[in-house]
């Protein structure tokens, strides 16, 4: 068994947090980009501009 200290990590793109393989991911790991369906489905839009 391995510990999860081990496994691979990706930085999200939405909120910048890492996150760690998951057996789920297994096949599609080169494309996963975002920690959790809530980061996917509020993905940053391009050309979109800095409110404020």
């Amino acid at each position: 068994m391995r510990r999860k200290s081990d496994l691979p990590t990706k930085t999200c793109a939405t909120c910048g947090r890492p996150f760690t393989w998951r057996r789920k991911w297994a096949k599609v790991w080169d494309e996963v980009r975002y920690c959790s369906d809530r980061c996917r489905r509020v993905k940053p839009k391009a050309g979109r501009a800095a409110s404020g």
